[in-house]
């Protein structure tokens, strides 16, 4: 399963109810935000990969496995393991 339908999974209606940031005279949809780096989680084979201009990438302190966060929104992320070359146990989450 790619990540992306994980995250759909994960999610379920939350995915529904996600609100727009507005954006100069238009909105921006969090879910359109959502893709790029969900789309970007397909085809990379390192998590180093991810260490891309707006998306903060950083590991996360404290856990065995290390899991991984891109910025989306706000206080918003999507968090990641990587095991065998595949992004796994993704996640939209609030960390802190």
């Amino acid at each position: 399963m790619n990540s992306s339908a994980a995250l759909t999974l994960i999610l379920g209606k939350r995915m529904e109810r996600l609100q727009t940031k507005p954006h100069g005279n238009r909105s921006i949809p969090l879910q359109l935000k959502i893709a790029s780096p969900l789309d970007r989680l397909d085809v990379i084979v390192r998590p180093e990969e991810m260490n891309v201009p707006g998306f903060n990438f950083h590991p996360l302190r404290g856990f065995k496995p290390t899991r991984y966060s891109v910025h989306v929104n706000g206080p918003w992320c999507i968090t990641f393991e990587f095991e065998e070359g595949d992004a796994c146990r993704v996640d939209f989450e609030q960390y802190h």
